[in-house]
């Protein structure tokens, strides 16, 4: 494991918008680590991951190896000790994947609620936000859900201004603020400290 490389960590709500950010830092040459892209993978190609997820879900939440994300929405769901249970299984082995990868950059929905942050000790945090309506409706439209689950998945998350509140600096996605000027000033300042 690398735990010498400078880490910049992108964290922000369900909805807030970091896909997007990450494809304008792609412009600027920097490819983030995407954290739920690698769970998924690590759920899917992981058969210890598998089977520790088999039996605390249970056996609906694998077809073949194929995850069954609505058996594991509904599971997550259900209480916060069953969320708990599965980020105690899922993310040491990313945490462990991240820090191994040659990326600098990784993005987190869940960084301070899983305490993903500790694991991978991050130089700088950056926070995403949105208003909330903007939020419900972008996660109504990318997974065709009901305003009620997309209400539901941002409440299941630690809430934007304590998120905002534990980050280093923020990045205003409104639709409004200039995104490509805030990113260039971010990456500035991480030139100034050193951290790029």
């Amino acid at each position: 494991m690398n735990n010498k490389k400078s880490i910049v960590a992108l964290t922000g709500g369900i909805g807030s918008g970091k896909s997007f950010v990450c494809q304008l830092l792609r412009q600027h040459g920097i490819i983030v680590y995407d954290c739920d892209e690698a769970a998924k993978r690590l759920m899917r190609e992981d058969s210890q991951l598998r089977q520790q997820l088999i039996q605390l879900v249970g056996p609906d939440v694998y077809e073949g190896t194929d995850l069954q994300k609505s058996v594991l929405a509904q599971f997550l769901l259900a209480s916060e000790t069953n969320k708990q249970a599965v980020n105690d299984i899922v993310h040491p082995a990313v945490a462990i994947d991240f820090l191994q990868s040659p990326l600098w950059w990784v993005e987190s929905a869940i960084l301070f609620d899983a305490h993903f942050d500790r694991r991978i000790k991050p130089d700088m945090v950056i926070c995403v936000t949105a208003p909330l309506q903007i939020r419900v409706e972008r996660i109504m439209l990318r997974d065709a859900i009901s305003r009620e689950k997309a209400t539901a998945w941002i409440s299941s998350q630690m809430s934007q201004d304590e998120m905002v509140r534990l980050s280093d600096v923020e990045i205003i996605n409104d639709g409004k603020a200039n995104l490509p000027q805030q990113i260039e000033k971010i990456l500035e300042l991480l030139h100034r400290n050193h951290i790029l």
